[in-house]
């Protein structure tokens, strides 16, 4: 008999034996138990015994005795039984399993009866034997995939009672054996042979479905996902098919570990997107039923997934273009699309999810979100064919009396908008066009409000691309958003943001023909921002939305700005206002909110921009409040946009600027050596030298004393990027490109100027910077044409005495060259003027 324990034998519960600390009595009680038993017992027994005996040999302080001495050869003796065993049943049950197929009935009969016989009388050593061969790749493939598929039918059945039963049986094993089971079985997973691989993905799954709701097993999803790195591509695919069989097998009611299998899948998705083929329907069918059945936290990372294979698509179909063939180390294999009249009616669904209070949490994320959110992705992968799946959505819901149909169908509306052409959503849009703008004057419901702003954000853009209905929205809806800034609840949620930004949006997109119904908005604004100074604020709540409603007015008035400042027509009307909006800017400075003082900042930059030199007669009362910009490291963001701004009004006000250089430049200076200025700031306040220079010429020789070394010493440091990550290189391109622009506007300053021979010594310079950028090769783009730039700058500057220079450089040939090749339009065309000046600089 291979029984575990003998029929005669002493009953020892063996988990309480190894927790004695014996003494002589107790050691010869252990060792007579284990003696009497260790020669009719199997595998498993033999483990846990030597177990029992190796923890009392490690207990006990009686090493000299015969009792220990005869303890010790029976550990030993124990340990080389259960190797023989392993050994002998490895074989036997390998020729069982073989037989168990054969072509001769009694063979198979006889085998059968075997395999029940030994499952009956030592279910331990049974599953270690069959685990032991499935994970094997010496045995033959036969008897691996037999014993795999008797291992999962040793977990479960179909008649309830049964299954019941068997997982009993599994969850009252002992934890060594157990452990020794999963082990096998994930091992496998790294098997060269498909068979095997994919009969352990089942049985995984199976043993999840009992261990994890019992809270065991909790290593199981950290380990399939540790396989996804740096293995062999099968054992990825194995882990993903395992993982697609547990989120198919686990209860959902296991919240915690459906949700992690999930996020192994999304991870998944984004990794072997090209692995995915073989796969993709039953994924499909598990996340469909994920999203459709499964507690939201499951649900959310099966939406993701889609979104995920969404962005990859998009991706390769940008990368390749429309001409995409296939041929590309990633091809497309256009899940999405192929999904599309199951996905899109999946998603919709989800819109209709909503919770009461969700837009009260900026931060919330729920599956109508995410659903939208998908959806979108969807519309920009597969473009136009996604609106014939969901307007027939819009249509029935857009009206309907419950608020939660209406949100779901706007929110739909506004999903789709970024993917398809103009002329196939025209339709839609008109469709929607009515009520939009019925729902902005009368709708009472924030949560329709929120998204419908949300939505029309890309509206005006489809309109004005697509027919004349942008006169339409013009007409209509700047007094309806409006309307919405002034609801009692328009300081709920988001929702007057919202507002303010499609009005932005309307406005941004209007035409010639819409720019007087534009003006006559401006004043509007200006009493709305008028009337923020003298509301009662009784509370930090009150004053903190006073804030925020001055900054989103101050921005509105930027766009109208830079809308109407960019046409002659419009201009001498709007700068009427000028006056009024420049006091009421520099009032905003008067609170608190970095928010609010970076938008009146802009708008004031827009100003600058669009006044031209009639700016002027604001710089004495509005320097002070640049200063004070400049000199503000906390909210570093708001020093940001203050440079930006000074460059504005360097090309508005030209060489009216220069009784104020000083003091900026000054303080631009003690910027670029402080510390505690973040990093950010720095390239606009290089490329803000070179604005400098452009508008005050050789006036600004007194400063290239301090600037020039400012940017040779940074020009040093940028060069060397090797080990550098990604975020660092990306920086650096930022960094050079703000130097190369200072050394631009600096050279073109002094050009035609009897004071070009102060810059001959920095030329050596410049021309070894920009030779180490050509040898570094990490440039990007926007730093290469700049560069490209500079040389033509350097040598239309200098003329001949360049020209000696350019000729010497170790690059400059090779690196023009190159651009001049460049696919890049913008970059060919600086090579080519760059080109034309060095010519003329080496003839002379």
């Amino acid at each position: 008999m291979t029984g575990d324990e003998p029929p005669d034998g002493p009953s020892l519960r063996l988990e309480d034996s190894t927790k004695m600390i014996p003494c002589e009595e107790e050691a010869n009680f252990i060792l007579f138990t284990i003696a009497s038993w260790h020669y009719n017992i199997g595998v498993s027994a033999c483990v846990s015994l030597s177990r029992v005996s190796a923890r009392v040999l490690q207990s006990t302080n009686h090493s000299s005795s015969s009792s220990f001495v005869r303890l010790t050869r029976i550990h030993h003796s124990l340990l080389s039984r259960a190797n023989s065993l392993q050994v002998q049943m490895a074989m036997e049950v390998t020729q069982i399993l073989l037989n168990a197929q054969a072509v001769d009935s009694s063979v198979r009969n006889h085998a059968e009866e075997n395999l029940k016989q030994f499952q009956e009388q030592n279910l331990p050593s049974f599953l270690l034997s069959l685990a032991g061969e499935l994970a094997n790749d010496e045995k033959p493939a036969e008897s691996r995939k037999l014993a795999g598929l008797i291992l999962k039918n040793a977990l479960d059945a179909k008649e309830h009672n049964r299954k019941l039963e068997l997982v009993q049986r599994w969850l009252s094993l002992d934890q060594t054996v157990k452990a020794h089971v999963k082990a096998c079985l994930l091992k496998t997973l790294t098997s060269p042979a498909l068979e095997a691989r994919s009969t352990a993905s089942q049985v995984i799954a199976k043993v999840a479905s009992i261990e994890l709701p019992h809270k065991q097993w909790p290593e199981l999803i950290e380990a399939l996902l540790s396989n996804t790195h740096q293995l062999p591509a099968h054992t990825r695919q194995a882990t993903l098919e395992t993982l697609g069989y547990i989120c198919e097998e686990v209860s959902p009611d296991v919240i915690e570990q459906a949700q992690a299998a999930f996020e192994c899948l999304v991870a998944i998705s984004s990794t072997y997107y090209e692995r995915l083929a073989p796969y993709i329907q039953d994924i499909f069918n598990i996340t469909a039923k994920a999203i459709k059945e499964d507690e939201e936290p499951v649900a959310l990372q099966a939406v993701e997934f889609w979104s995920s294979i969404c962005d990859e698509e998009i991706d390769i179909l940008e990368e390749y273009g429309g001409e995409f063939s296939g041929d590309s180390d990633v091809p497309c294999f256009y899940f999405v699309k192929q999904a599309l009249p199951a996905l899109v009616p999946l998603l919709l669904e989800t819109l209709l999810k909503q919770e009461e209070d969700q837009d009260q949490d900026e931060g919330a994320w729920n599956i109508a979100m995410a659903g939208g959110t998908c959806l979108g992705l969807v519309a920009r992968t597969v473009g136009d064919d996604v609106v014939p799946l969901v307007m027939p959505f819009i249509e029935e819901n857009i009206a309907k009396p419950d608020w939660r149909q209406r949100e779901a169908a706007t929110y739909a509306f506004g999903s789709i908008l970024e993917g398809p052409s103009p002329d196939k959503l025209m339709p839609l849009v008109n469709v929607a066009l009515t009520f939009m703008l019925n729902a902005l004057m009368n709708d009472p419901n924030n949560h329709i409000m929120t998204v419908l702003l949300q939505s029309m954000n890309d509206v005006p853009n489809v309109a004005e691309k697509a027919c004349g209905a942008l006169y339409f929205l013009a007409q209509g809806y700047e007094d309806a958003l409006l309307n919405v800034t002034h609801r009692a609840d328009s300081g709920e949620s988001r929702l007057r943001t919202a507002a303010y930004e499609t009005l932005n949006e309307v406005v941004r997109c209007s035409t010639d023909d819409t720019a007087p119904i534009v003006l006559q908005l401006v004043p509007v604004i200006i009493r709305e921002l008028d009337q923020t100074f003298t509301a009662q604020c009784n509370s930090s709540e009150e004053r903190e939305k006073r804030n925020e409603l001055q900054g989103l007015l101050c921005g509105c008035l930027q766009v109208m700005i830079q809308k109407l400042g960019s046409s002659e027509p419009t201009k001498s009307n709007f700068l009427h206002h000028a006056d009024q909006m420049m006091t009421l800017f520099l009032r905003v400075f008067g609170s608190k909110s970095a928010t609010a003082h970076e938008e009146a900042m802009l708008a004031i930059g827009a100003l600058a921009y669009c006044a031209g030199t009639d700016f002027a007669k604001y710089m004495q009362e509005f320097y002070k409040y640049l200063e004070m910009g400049l000199q503000d490291f906390e909210d570093y963001q708001v020093c940001a946009i203050t440079v930006g701004v000074v460059g504005d009004i360097c090309r508005a006000l030209e060489g009216g600027i220069l009784p104020y250089c000083d003091g900026i430049m000054t303080q631009l200076l003690k910027n670029l050596s402080s510390n505690q200025l973040h990093r950010s700031v720095k390239p606009p306040i290089f490329s803000c030298f070179g604005d400098i220079a452009l508008a005050i010429g050789e006036n600004f020789e007194k400063y290239l004393v301090y600037s020039m070394p400012m940017l040779q010493g940074a020009a040093e440091l940028s060069v060397n990027t090797s080990g550098a990550d990604d975020d660092m290189i990306e920086y650096t391109n930022t960094l050079r490109n703000g130097i190369l622009e200072a050394y631009s506007g600096i050279f073109q300053g002094f050009k035609g100027s009897a004071k070009i021979q102060l810059l001959m010594p920095f030329a050596p310079h410049v021309l070894q910077f920009l030779d180490s950028l050509f040898m570094e090769k990490d440039m990007d783009d926007v730093v290469t044409k700049t560069a490209i730039g500079v040389l033509g700058d350097l040598a239309d500057t200098l003329g001949s005495n360049a020209g000696i220079l350019i000729q010497q450089s170790l690059s400059s040939k090779d690196f023009l060259n190159e651009c001049l090749t460049s696919d890049d339009h913008l970059i060919k065309e600086s090579a080519e003027w760059a080109k034309l000046a060095i010519s003329r600089a080496i003839s002379f």
